[in-house]
């Protein structure tokens, strides 16, 4: 059964690991592309871009950090103490999840979707970068 748990932890950790590469690489790419893009000191909509690319990798990256802290808190600590500390830790996280799908979706997850009107305020359309009556 020992050999059981040690797998169990080192699959968390490969997780939790996962979760960490995500975010890195989210933000190197999102970086990357901030930076070729043309104009990106006087564009707007080169930053918002780039802040909507860094919101999504952490999001997603914190979805693989609580997959592998539940993992290893359920199965390998069962403990009362260790359950305490995974619950405040997801409710942490969850509120970071919740709070950054607003910033980067620009709507309560509840409310349909809007094509971020609100996030683009110079009347470019986001696929040609023409107006919309054009």
């Amino acid at each position: 059964m020992n050999w059981f748990l040690q797998l169990i932890d080192t699959v968390a950790l490969i997780i939790e690991g996962l979760g960490v590469m995500i975010i890195v690489a989210g933000f190197a790419m999102a970086t990357r592309r901030f930076l070729q893009h043309r104009n990106f000191y006087d564009s707007r909509h080169a930053y918002l871009e780039y802040r909507h690319g860094i919101g999504r990798s952490i999001l997603l990256g914190l979805d693989f950090l609580i997959a592998g802290d539940l993992i290893k808190t359920v199965i390998v600590l069962n403990s009362g103490e260790s359950v305490v500390t995974l619950a405040a830790v997801v409710l942490i996280r969850a509120f970071l999840g919740f709070t950054l799908h607003v910033e980067v979706e620009g709507h309560w997850p509840w409310q349909p979707a809007q094509r971020r009107r609100n996030h683009l305020d110079n009347g470019h359309d986001e696929e040609q970068g023409n107006r919309p009556g054009d």
